[in-house]
């Protein structure tokens, strides 16, 4: 074998890599499990072996299958990627295809989901071989099972639209069903080839990857925690009318800011408000009537609301890296600072949707389809496999939140008039008078001013 593959290195040039593993599969296989030397050659490459071939007893070329990522980097973080099995891999796992060459498994996104499912089962066949190893007869043989179909929620066109309103930012955007948790569009920028990772990552590419301080590897939409900033004051609003300490039609009078003890709590407006009901409230997203409805309401009863709302927690959803964020709590305060209370002020700051508060781009989603639908719904990517639909499509199939229906209601009355009422903080992004839609604008502090 050595002087073979010494004939080889002299015909094709081998990394240490390549060399590394070459060794590593003729001492880990078994004799008649083949171990691949070099893949992608180049057509010179293969004509010098294939001239050659008398010189190289048991080298053979062979043509093999490669992964095709059609969608390139518009879906790189939706579908992940996939290379050879690692270690690790063949150890944990006793298909005895992973011992193959060529082979490739599931290492991100929808791939490693679902790698066992794509793959398949191999097949087997028994045959007599004589004392020099030719085959005399066959006895028996077991056909493989090939991978089945995976169905994705994913709508391409939106997705490809959402990339490409992204596309010049760091930044995610998630589109989603909200009667029945399908995932239309799961966009996160910068993003990467899929296909890099199939033939190899040369190192170079690895650390301009490292180096991007917008983190093209990252799945900013399930993974990137960030500060909800106004988005968050509908949680607020609820935990505050279902705990009937601020009715929707109490007027709280905005000056501009809130004085806690020697320090003052800004709203975004300098002027002030004035005096601002519920509606008015979101609407303008008033940040001093927030400051008192979480000052009334406490950081408990919000956390516990923004749980229910799918913010802080784990929603299932099948993407591995996909983060829980956090909603704080007075107990959890405690742990973490080893014995310093919360304070009143940190319950205002997170009024307005800041202080520890963290969320991914994913659970705003979720918590907007709750708000629209008054029900548990959760986000899910994998609508069939090999056929067989894998959810529900209909809203009764999620449980009600909980909350009471006026409260609901009042909300998305109020998220109606940020969008499509003068004075809303999203009036010049509404659609029209035969389209409308409901929304909240959101814009956090990311340092003290």
């Amino acid at each position: 074998i050595g002087a073979t593959l010494g004939t080889v290195r002299a015909l094709v040039p081998l990394s240490d890599n390549e060399r590394a593993r070459s060794g590593r599969g003729t001492r880990r296989n078994r004799r008649f499990v083949p171990v691949a030397v070099r893949e992608f050659l180049s057509w010179d490459d293969m004509a010098r072996i294939e001239v050659n071939a008398p010189d190289l007893p048991g080298i053979l070329v062979d043509r093999g299958q490669t992964r095709l990522y059609p969608h390139g980097e518009e879906l790189a973080h939706v579908l992940g990627y996939v290379a050879p099995p690692a270690e690790a891999d063949l150890a944990a796992d006793d298909d005895p295809l992973l011992t193959l060459p060529g082979i490739r498994i599931g290492r991100a996104g929808i791939e490693r989901v679902h790698d066992r499912v794509l793959r398949g089962r191999a097949g087997a066949i028994q045959l007599e071989v004589n004392a020099v190893g030719r085959v005399i007869r066959e006895l028996a043989r077991q056909e493989g099972t090939p991978g089945q179909d995976v169905t994705l929620t994913i709508d391409e066109p939106l997705q490809r639209f959402a990339m490409q309103r992204i596309a010049s930012d760091s930044a995610a955007a998630v589109l989603m069903d909200a009667r029945n948790g399908e995932i239309l569009a799961l966009a996160s920028s910068p993003s990467f080839d899929p296909s890099v990772f199939n033939s190899g990552v040369s190192q170079a590419q690895w650390q301009a990857w490292m180096a991007n301080r917008r983190k093209p590897l990252n799945n900013k939409a399930i993974s990137g925690l960030y500060a909800p900033g106004s988005t968050f004051k509908m949680v607020v609003a609820l935990a505050a009318m279902e705990a009937n300490v601020l009715g929707p039609n109490e007027r709280i009078t905005c000056t501009g800011y809130v004085e806690l003890g020697d320090t003052r709590f800004h709203c975004w407006k300098k002027e002030g408000h004035g005096g601002v009901d519920l509606r008015q409230a979101l609407k303008f997203s008033c940040d001093c009537y927030f400051y008192e409805a979480a000052r009334r309401v406490g950081i408990d009863r919000i956390s516990s609301m923004s749980n229910r709302f799918g913010l802080g927690v784990d929603l299932g959803i099948e993407l591995p890296g996909t983060r829980t964020g956090l909603v704080p709590t007075r107990a959890w305060r405690l742990a973490q600072s080893g014995g310093i209370p919360w304070q009143q002020g940190d319950t205002l700051v997170h009024g307005i949707g800041q202080g520890f508060t963290q969320v991914t781009p994913l659970q705003l989603a979720t918590m907007t389809a709750r708000l629209a639908t008054g029900r548990q719904v959760k986000p899910h990517l994998t609508r069939a496999v090999g056929g067989t639909i894998q959810r529900g499509d209909r809203p009764e199939h999620w449980p009600m939140i909980g909350v009471a229906d006026r409260n609901l209601r009042i909300v998305r009355e109020a998220m109606s008039a940020v969008v499509n009422e003068q004075g809303g903080t999203a009036y010049a992004s509404r659609l029209s008078d035969r389209q409308m839609m409901a929304g909240k604008t959101g814009t956090t502090q990311v340092r003290r001013i």
